[in-house]
């Protein structure tokens, strides 16, 4: 009897020590907040196809053109077709909801892209984004779905 009790108190403080506490998500809203801000920042120094490919998870997936492109080699292979000279990305989450776990969370905002041609004429689009953010191994979150 006394190594049934025993058994079921290892069993109840090991179970207890391999669970991890999510964090809040006040705490995962600001930290996706500043994935973004870095990630915008990153596009703004570096050019669309790099900020992208930075940000991106190796399974990540990129949908343009209502086309779905898998993996980040695919979406380096379909960024390798064209130049990013002359465009300029911006954008801002207006909402971003966590999942209880706190290991993912997806930003929804507004985009504003201008192209601008050897001619300097521009052309300004804008409209909502939304992404789906995961947290990686190391703790740093990459996209999954933009």
């Amino acid at each position: 009897m006394v190594w049934k009790i025993l058994f079921f108190a290892l069993t109840v403080i090991l179970s207890g020590a391999c669970v991890r506490e999510a964090p809040e998500a006040s705490e995962v809203r600001e930290e996706i907040r500043m994935v973004e801000s870095a990630f915008n920042a990153a596009v703004a120094e570096k050019g669309i196809h790099q900020g992208f490919l930075d940000f991106a998870a190796d399974d990540a997936i990129l949908i343009r053109n209502s086309q779905a492109i898998e993996g980040k080699a695919a979406i380096a292979s379909h960024y390798s077709k064209s130049s990013d000279t002359g465009q300029i990305l911006t954008w801002s989450p207006r909402k971003i909801e966590v999942a209880r776990s706190g290991e993912l969370a997806y930003s929804f905002g507004d985009f504003t892209y201008i192209i601008q041609d050897s001619l300097d004429h521009r052309d300004t689009l804008t409209g909502n984004f939304c992404t789906i953010w995961k947290m990686q191994p190391d703790g740093s979150w990459k996209f999954v779905v933009d």
